[in-house]
C-alpha cells in the first residue's frame, strides 16, 4: 500500500514539476525552478525505490552547471547594459554635428535636406523621388552623376515650388543609363543631416535628426 502511495505521489510530483517547467521559458533563466524540481523529487520518491546515488550526482552536477550559466547570463546582461550606456554616451556627443546615415528617409531641417549620391557607373543619372508621410510624391529630380560620390541638396520645395514643412520624408533613388532608360541596378545613397538627439529604444540606441530617427549602427560618417 505504501509503495502505491509513494508511486502516486512521485507521479503527481513529476506532473507538477513538468507543468512548472513548461511555464518557464528556459530552466537557465531561473535556477530556483531547477532546485524546486530536485527537492520535489527527493520529497516524493518512493521509500522502496529511492533515487540512485549516481542519478543524484548527475542532477547536482546539472544544477551547478545551470547556476553557472545563470550567473554568466547575468554578467553578460550587465556587460550589454554597460555597452549600451557607452554607445548612448558616444551618440550623445554627436548632437549638433552633421552626420551621414543609411536610411530610406531624409530629414528636412530648417528648409533643407541632403543626400550623398553614388559615383557614376551603369547609371549616368540619379532619379531622386521624395514622398510625404501619406506616400504622395512631392518632388522629383534628375541629378547627373560624376566620377565620385556627390552631395545633392533638396531645398524643401515640391514640384510646384511650395515650401514643405520640416520633418521626415521618404526618399528613393533610381538609376538612368546614358541611353535614357532606367537601369536594373539599385542606386545606393546615404542621408546627411544634423544630429539633434540620442536615446535608448529597448535594447537599441537611436539617433535623431529632427523628426527622423535611425538606429545608431546605421551611422556611416561624421561630416566635417
Amino acid at each position: 500500500m505504501s509503495g502505491t502511495v509513494g508511486t502516486t505521489a512521485t507521479a503527481q510530483a513529476a506532473a507538477n514539476a513538468a507543468q512548472q517547467a513548461a511555464s518557464t521559458p528556459t530552466i537557465a533563466s531561473d535556477f530556483n525552478t531547477f532546485l524546486t524540481l530536485l527537492t520535489t523529487q527527493l520529497k516524493n520518491q518512493s521509500p522502496t525505490d529511492p533515487l540512485d546515488a549516481n542519478q543524484m550526482m548527475a542532477q547536482l552536477t546539472q544544477f551547478a552547471s545551470v547556476e553557472q550559466q545563470v550567473n554568466m547570463n547575468q554578467n553578460l546582461q550587465q556587460l550589454i547594459s554597460l555597452q549600451q550606456v557607452n554607445g548612448l554616451t558616444a551618440a550623445a556627443d554627436l548632437v549638433g554635428h552633421r552626420v551621414e546615415v543609411q536610411s530610406s528617409s531624409l530629414s528636412l531641417q530648417q528648409g533643407s535636406a541632403e543626400l550623398r549620391l553614388p559615383a557614376r557607373g551603369a547609371a549616368s543619372t540619379a532619379a531622386v523621388t521624395i514622398s510625404d508621410s501619406a506616400g504622395r510624391v512631392i518632388r522629383r529630380a534628375e541629378v547627373p552623376l560624376t566620377q565620385g560620390t556627390q552631395a545633392w541638396t533638396w531645398d524643401g520645395r515640391n514640384d510646384a515650388g511650395i515650401q514643405q514643412v520640416d520633418g521626415a520624408y521618404s526618399v528613393a533613388v533610381a538609376g538612368i543609363g546614358s541611353d535614357g532608360k532606367p537601369t536594373s541596378q539599385a542606386q545606393s545613397f546615404t542621408v546627411i543631416g544634423t544630429a539633434t538627439g540620442a536615446s535608448r529604444s529597448g535594447s537599441n540606441i537611436v539617433l535623431s535628426m529632427g523628426s527622423l530617427t535611425v538606429p545608431y549602427d546605421q551611422l556611416r560618417a561624421v561630416v566635417q
